[in-house]
C-alpha cells in the first residue's frame, strides 16, 4: 500500500514540476484608453518566467508594430500591488529596442525583483511616449510573483 501512495505522490510531484517548466505563454493585456488609435499597436506580451521568481531576472517582451519611425522617446512603467503603486520607472525606448524602430519590433525589459518582494498579483501599466511627448501606446497587464524565492 505504501508503495502505491509513494508512486502517486511521485507522479503528482512530476506533474507539478512539468507544469513549472512549461515555456512562457502570451499574457492578456488591455489598452489604457480602449477607443484610442495609438500609433504603436501592441500584438502581444510575454513574461519569462511566468510566474516571476523573486531574486531572479524576469524578462517582459512586448511585440508591437507602427507605421511611424521612432528614433527616441521613453518607456514609462508603473507597477501596482493590488491598488497600491509600488514602483515607477522611466527608460529610454532605444535602450529597450533597436532604434530607429519602425514596422514590427519588440520592446524587451529585464528586471530582477528583490527576494523580499511580496508574492501575489501585480499590474503593470506601460506607456510609450515619443520625443515630442506624444503618447505612442499605453497598455496594462497583470503578472504574478511566485511564493518561492531564489537563494
Amino acid at each position: 500500500m505504501a508503495s502505491k501512495q509513494t508512486l502517486r505522490l511521485a507522479l503528482l510531484a512530476a506533474a507539478v514540476a512539468a507544469c513549472l517548466l512549461l515555456p512562457a505563454t502570451a499574457t492578456d493585456f488591455e489598452y489604457c484608453k480602449k477607443n484610442n488609435k495609438y500609433p504603436v499597436k501592441v500584438k502581444g506580451v510575454e513574461i519569462v518566467p511566468d510566474p516571476v521568481v523573486r531574486g531572479e531576472p524576469a524578462k517582459f517582451k512586448i511585440s508591437a508594430s507602427t507605421d511611424k519611425t521612432i528614433e527616441k522617446g521613453k518607456l514609462v512603467i508603473d507597477v501596482k500591488y493590488f491598488f497600491f503603486q509600488v514602483d515607477s520607472e522611466t527608460h529610454d525606448i532605444c535602450g529597450e529596442t533597436t532604434c530607429p524602430a519602425t514596422g514590427e519590433f519588440v520592446l524587451s525589459h529585464e528586471q530582477t525583483l528583490p527576494s523580499y518582494t511580496p508574492p501575489g498579483s501585480y499590474t503593470i501599466t506601460m506607456k510609450m511616449v515619443g520625443d515630442n511627448n506624444e503618447e505612442l501606446s499605453c497598455i496594462s497587464f497583470g503578472f504574478s510573483i511566485g511564493f518561492v524565492a531564489s537563494s
